[in-house]
């Protein structure tokens, strides 16, 4: 449970999500089923997140005219979000309307967060947000968005990029990866496993994984590596090496290194490192104090470790991690005198 949730003054973060000419219908449904739903599975006396669509003009027609969005607010609603989502449409080069872009542009420059989904980096670039900044967009409109967008610093190869402000989703599936790094880095690890379990989706895919899987679908013989996966979550503790998983899975270490990259788009060691942070910040979540009980129980070995992996993977110190996310100390009650 993140901290501040018994505080008796409870306010959702405003979502706000831009649905333009063209928007991508799924993009959209990940969005609203990300952030819109109630989470009674957490228990908590309200609701994380709200989610507000809002169009340029009303009646708004979707991609193929599939479907059509009308009676929702229009760009007004961006005032008061928190957070801002651009979903993507298919025609990335034809320029957006000035309202949108404006609306993209006024939302950033009062501080509020703004992340796009898919190609709905264009938007973001178009309105000059992202020069000079880190961005990713589909793999698939990686060059026309180079040479539209010259001055963005483009990874065509990630599922998502967070520069703290302005967050980018290569693909559609992707947004799903970046909006449970957005409950991972506004609630903690525990919170999104729960909605990841919710969703019936993987936990945590890193950003800096590769967008093309070379070969989602295993061949036969079955070499899906799920049977791996669950067995080394289970001993993270253990001091599993690579050659040990490769041994495991009956294979050798290039055989497995190269079932990684093309199923998971990451290696052994990586994902390895990947599911023992994951571990440990759950059990600092959970109130667990001494680091180097933690390092033990995670398999990162020592508390320098700790910190230097957690660091790297939140941008805290496990005990900066521990006062935002870990479960808050009831107080005792002072005896009366």
């Amino acid at each position: 449970m993140p901290q501040g949730s018994s505080q008796p003054h409870w306010r959702p973060h405003r979502v706000a999500v831009i649905v333009d000419e063209g928007t991508n219908p799924f993009e959209v449904g990940v969005a609203t089923e990300l952030f819109g739903l109630p989470r009674p599975e957490l228990g908590l006396p309200g609701p994380l997140y709200e989610v507000t669509l809002c169009t340029p003009t009303p009646g708004v027609r979707m991609n193929h005219g599939f479907f059509t969005l009308s009676g929702v607010p229009g760009l007004e609603a961006v005032d008061g979000a928190d957070t801002l989502v651009v979903p993507g449409r298919p025609d990335n080069v034809v320029p957006r309307g000035t309202a949108v872009l404006d609306a993209i542009r006024r939302t950033h420059a009062r501080g509020a967060r703004v992340m796009s989904l898919c190609t709905g980096s264009f938007a973001l670039a178009e309105a000059g947000l992202l020069d000079g900044r880190r961005a990713t967009t589909h793999w698939l409109w990686a060059d026309a968005f180079r040479e539209l967008h010259p001055e963005v610093l483009l990874e065509p190869d990630v599922l998502f990029v967070d520069e703290g402000d302005l967050l980018t989703a290569a693909g559609s599936a992707a947004a799903l990866d970046l909006g449970l790094h957005i409950w991972r880095r506004d609630h903690g690890a525990e919170v999104a496993n729960a909605v990841s379990r919710r969703l019936v989706f993987a936990a945590h895919r890193d950003g800096g994984q590769r967008q093309f899987v070379e070969r989602p679908v295993p061949e036969v013989p079955d070499e899906s590596l799920a049977p791996l996966l669950a067995w080394a979550r289970e001993r993270l503790g253990e001091p599993l090496t690579v050659a040990e998983l490769a041994a495991r899975a009956a294979v050798s270490p290039a055989t497995l290194h190269r079932r990684f990259r093309a199923q998971l788009g990451t290696t052994p060691l990586a994902w390895l490192t990947g599911e023992r942070v994951a571990l440990a910040c759950r059990l600092i979540e959970r109130g667990e104090e001494r680091l180097d009980v933690v390092a033990a129980r995670s398999g990162l070995g020592t508390a320098a470790n700790l910190r230097t992996r957690v660091r790297h993977a939140t941008g805290l110190s496990p005990s900066a991690y521990r006062r935002r996310f870990g479960t808050p100390t009831p107080e005792i009650p002072r005896p009366r005198t």
